[in-house]
């Protein structure tokens, strides 16, 4: 498979604040960088407009107040301090509802003691605020305080309108040059002279301030030449919005609106849109989830227009397709049969076995899709971790790791062939399987993986595993470091050898509060989903605590596995309805008649009304009890139930 790589492409970017990121970020994916920061944060003095709207939230005319920025509620305060008692502004914003975009918002209210009453979930879009207080937050009728950064998110505004609220606007700051204008003036020459292959914009006041400058020099219709000849790479909807506004074409946006996404998905497909835009100006914005564009031994598979894959997009499909995990396992006789004659861990190692393992599961049953048979632990091995299956105990790691010095021996998975095996397994599954039914590779999630390594087996309270995680900070971090960027070689290895989609499987997740899962898990989830291969669907299955749902959506690509601990619909709610779930039978269900399944998968269907983006799967694994007659009544039962009006 061809990794992302820029090929020694010429990059721009306009980025100020992280400008020393975004050129690591580049030059790691090949691309000679030229970053040059375009903007500065400067106040608006005096701001009229912030002390009509200090009064408004102290007189209660303001019912809802949203924060878009750190920097911007701390210019708010800056800007009023000297016509309004700021202690009094204070108390009335403690007593408004508060909304904040992101982190920054609310790490500056706490700075001057006050507790925001909501945050808004990742990745902090306006779509994810609008989702918020369509859960939580209603606004009809009411006066909402906008706290703005910058340009007007028309989108936003139009939102709220939509919601019955009025919208009170407030801008704190502007967006000048930067004090040293010398590298952006060279950026601007460099594209209006056609020195430049891409350009990454992460704002849309750099796009004012690009063409600002230009006008200064002299250069706006070079710079507009020189662009339609650059690749133009948007983070997201605003961004966008105002380079159309300004009739420049967006060519790319990420799946995901952060850094380290564009930079990566852009690096996967710019050789490719620079030949074309250079021999076709006009080419269209392209969407890395909605058009894989990352060549990869799948892509062109006839099972990419299968029920599962065209679910996992959200697409409207004949009938729910379906598929169960643990499909190949001890309640089958076939696979006792095969396990009887090696240990799990030589099966494990045996791609052709694992290939009929499954095979056999897949033909007997009549799902509509193909896990490979591996196991969520062999990764830990090449990380210097000494792994046993014991009879009756499960895995068993002999070395686990317990504090900072133990987890400086674990290892990067700096030789990624030590797993060559589940790779070939694969390849194996993927050529003696079906052309109509795709493959799914898969991994543990980090904390799974970590809690293992850290516990040494399995838990129940996970001691160990929250002393680390609590008391030794860098320790953990540096685990879960290793273990994210070993989870990305290894999916990407499988996507390499022919998977359509893979899964994380994150088992033990649920002993953690959303607001650790958040703090100590969620960067690094962020960091593998950006490092997959773009395009290719990713099944998030983590279990035990419902509550961490509207954490598990990503970026759009992302299919959130649902437990049977909450109904499907409220499940499918939390975790956003612009993405596709997975679930979530009562595994138990399989343990009594056919009558009785029956009954159970009409009613989950009936329960989410043919909504496309669906894939009917159990709540967790098939247990070991179950009948195989069961398994294949429960798919007979969804295959004839799901089929949608006009189809039977």
């Amino acid at each position: 498979m061809k990794q992302a790589d820029f090929a020694g492409l010429r990059v721009a970017a306009l980025e100020s604040r992280r400008a020393d990121d975004m050129q690591r970020l580049i030059e790691r994916q090949g691309g000679q960088a030229f970053v040059s920061p375009s903007m500065r944060e400067v106040p608006i003095e005096p701001n009229r407009q912030a002390i009509d709207f200090a009064y408004r939230v102290i007189t209660g005319e303001i019912n809802v107040v949203i924060l878009m920025t750190g920097v911007g509620f701390r210019y708010l305060l800056r800007a009023i301090e000297r016509h309004v008692d700021r202690q009094r502004f204070l108390d009335a914003l403690s007593d408004v509802t508060t909304i904040c975009r992101g982190p920054k918002p609310v790490a500056a209210m706490r700075e001057v003691g006050i507790q925001p009453t909501h945050r808004v979930g990742e990745p902090n879009t306006w779509r994810e605020l609008l989702q918020l207080i369509d859960q939580q937050v209603p606004v009809a009728n009411s006066t909402v305080g906008l706290q703005e950064y910058g340009v007007t998110n028309s989108s936003l505004v139009a939102g709220l309108e939509a919601r019955g609220a009025t919208v009170a606007n407030v801008k704190v700051y502007g967006w000048e040059f930067p004090v040293d204008t010398g590298p952006l003036e060279q950026n601007v020459r460099a594209i209006a002279e056609g020195q430049r292959d891409v350009l990454l914009l992460t704002s849309a006041h750099q796009v004012v301030n690009m063409l600002r400058m230009a006008q200064q020099l002299n250069l706006v219709r070079s710079l507009r030449d020189g662009l339609s000849r650059t690749v133009v790479a948007s983070i997201g909807p605003t961004t966008s919005q105002m380079l159309e506004e300004c009739e420049l074409s967006v060519d790319l946006e990420p799946s995901h609106p952060k850094m380290g996404h564009l930079v990566m998905e852009s690096s996967a497909v710019a050789t490719r849109l620079v030949k074309q835009k250079r021999s076709s100006p006009d080419s269209q914005r392209i969407t890395m989830v909605d058009t894989p564009d990352v060549p990869h031994p799948g892509q062109d598979h006839p099972s990419i227009n299968s029920l599962f894959m065209r679910a996992c997009r959200c697409e409207p499909t004949e009938r729910t397709p379906i598929w169960m995990m643990r499909q190949a396992g001890r309640y089958m006789s076939e696979y006792r049969e095969v396990r009887a004659k090696q240990s799990f861990l030589e099966l494990c190692k045996n791609p052709k076995l694992c290939s009929e393992v499954m095979c056999t599961a897949v033909e007997r049953l009549g799902v509509d899709a193909a896990i490979i048979f591996s196991d969520l632990l062999p990764i830990l091995e090449p990380l210097g971790f000494d792994l046993e299956f014991v009879k009756g105990d499960g895995p068993v790691i002999h070395n686990p790791v317990r504090s900072t010095e133990d987890v400086l021996r674990v290892r990067p998975l700096d030789d990624p062939d030590r797993l060559d095996f589940v790779y070939e397994t694969v390849r194996q599954t993927r050529a003696d399987m079906n052309d109509d039914i795709p493959v799914i590779g898969f991994s543990g999630s980090p904390f799974t993986l970590a809690s293992y390594a850290i516990e040494g087996g399995g838990s129940r309270q996970y001691t160990h595993t929250k002393r680390m995680m609590f008391a030794d900070l860098d320790a953990w971090n540096r685990l879960m470091e290793i273990l994210s960027d070993a989870i990305v070689i290894y999916l990407n290895r499988q996507i390499d050898a022919g998977a359509q989609c893979v899964q994380l499987f994150d088992s033990w997740v649920g002993c953690l509060s959303p607001s650790h899962y958040r703090q100590f898990v969620l960067p690094w989830m962020q960091r593998i989903l950006g490092g997959i291969t773009p395009g290719v669907p990713v099944i998030n299955f983590g279990t035990g605590n419902p509550e961490l749902l509207p954490l598990m959506r990503l970026d759009r690509r992302t299919v959130v596995g649902i437990d049977w601990r909450i109904d499907l619909p409220e499940g499918w709610r939390r975790a956003g309805h612009d993405g596709a779930v997975q679930g979530n039978l009562e595994p138990a269900v399989l343990l009594t008649d056919p009558d009785t399944i029956h009954q159970a998968a009409d009613e989950l269907l009936q329960s989410v009304d043919q909504r496309p983006g669906h894939i009917f799967n159990l709540g967790h694994g098939i247990l070991k009890e179950t009948p195989v007659d069961n398994a294949i009544a429960l798919v007979q039962a969804v295959k004839e139930l799901s089929v949608r009006s006009g189809e039977r």
